[in-house]
């Protein structure tokens, strides 16, 4: 379509950034203070940042426009991620890394932007929106793939600052360039006065945000049980590997998926996926159990990463049918606010479990949160119908052009 090509592609840069940026925070901060329990402090204070932040810019963005909030919101990130590269390589107070962190992590949702223009370019064909959710999925599973590890080349061939620098940078350009493709921006509401609800008030949104929770617990169990399991066998090294398999799995059934048709509705499509996951993830169970080898795990967990990409695809696909008009970015922002706070929560948890119980009871944790989204989906399927269908407008209100 006219346009998409370009708020993709530029998008896309962005989003690898998001990918990198955590890696190399991490990374920059245990090499320069020698602290990995300060390094993965203040990551953990911009994860807060972020999980409280997204959902007000994405407010912010169905009141006045994505160009009109995205632009002032990069720029205002830039400046304290550049205040934290200083404070970091001169040996400030380290409670200037945290307000550094806290104040760069309010950077607009690139990947919720974009799947709101899917949304309103292609709001009267279904199918190709199925397939274009599928494409954006795997462009962050690619972006989680490719990230960390090109962040953590940059800080170690080059100097320790390199990864978040360039993340700052990257992020920067491709929030600016996506901004200014405005052909494609979805139209604004005409006035206050026709806002909605906020998509927090929508019961079918908060069911779908906290089962995206469980889900997020998932990946953030698996990232630490891994690291766990392999540092037991002196293989930490292949930690990157073997973490890329399982996005990579994710990647390719995406692709396939958005291939293919979707015959079942979009409730039962979310919870099969959400079964077929819970199932899958028993197989890096298994092989963590019984000792096996990287080999197997490697195998296990790309095979695991397959259930990610359609469940999450049909996930997005729902959110946005539940969620009242006018308010796709807020609904797009409170979700990813759900995935990352539960990456957070299943990081403790699974460090903790994997080094009390051993690794393999951290990838019970993933398991058992993954069947956590799944009973959450089915408490709340009632809530899950499409706006128009259970009191939410069939129509959506008066529009303005992206331009106002």
């Amino acid at each position: 379509m006219p346009g998409a090509a370009a708020f993709t592609c530029y998008g896309l840069l962005s989003r690898l950034s998001f990918g990198m940026l955590g890696v190399s925070m991490l990374a920059m901060i245990a090499d320069r203070r020698g602290s990995y329990a300060l390094a993965g402090s203040v990551s953990a204070a911009g994860l807060v940042g972020t999980a409280v932040g997204l959902p007000l810019l994405g407010r912010l963005v169905d009141r006045h426009g994505q160009a009109r909030v995205a632009v002032p919101a990069v720029l205002l990130t830039a400046l304290p991620r550049i205040a934290l590269l200083f404070c970091v390589h001169g040996g400030a107070p380290d409670w200037t890394l945290f307000v550094c962190a806290l104040a760069s992590s309010g950077g607009p949702n690139i990947g919720g932007m974009a799947r709101a223009r899917w949304a309103h370019l292609l709001r009267d064909d279904p199918a190709a929106r199925h397939t274009a959710n599928s494409l954006e999925q795997a462009l962050d599973e690619l972006c989680f793939m490719t990230g960390p590890v090109l962040g953590i080349l940059l800080c170690t061939r080059f100097f320790p600052e390199a990864g978040l620098l360039t993340s700052t940078v990257l992020s920067t350009a491709g929030a600016l360039l996506f901004a200014a493709q405005r052909r494609t921006e979805p139209p604004l509401l005409a006035s206050p006065a026709n806002a909605p609800r906020s998509a927090v008030r929508t019961p079918g949104a908060l069911v779908l945000v906290a089962a995206f929770l469980a889900v997020g617990m998932v990946f953030g169990s698996l990232e630490i049980t891994t690291l766990a399991y392999l540092g037991g066998h002196g293989r930490q090294a292949a930690a990157g590997a073997l973490l890329g398999l399982l996005a990579g799995g994710s990647c390719v059934s995406g692709l396939l998926f958005g291939l293919r048709p979707a015959r079942r509705g979009p409730v039962v499509r979310f919870l099969l996926g959400l079964a077929a996951m819970t199932g899958l993830l028993v197989l890096p169970l298994a092989a963590a159990a019984t000792g096996a080898g990287v080999g197997v795990l490697a195998a296990a967990l790309f095979t695991a990463g397959s259930g990610t990409a359609p469940t999450m695809v049909t996930g997005m696909t729902l959110l946005q049918q539940v969620l009242p008009a006018g308010t796709v970015n807020e609904g797009m922002a409170l979700a990813v606010s759900g995935i990352v706070t539960g990456i957070s929560a299943g990081s403790a948890a699974g460090g903790l479990i994997s080094q009390q119980a051993g690794p393999a009871a951290g990838y019970a944790l993933a398991v058992a949160s993954a069947a956590l989204a799944l009973l959450i989906t089915l408490a709340g399927s009632r809530l899950l119908h499409p706006r128009g269908s259970a009191g939410e407008p069939a129509s959506p209100p008066a529009a303005l052009t992206a331009d106002g």
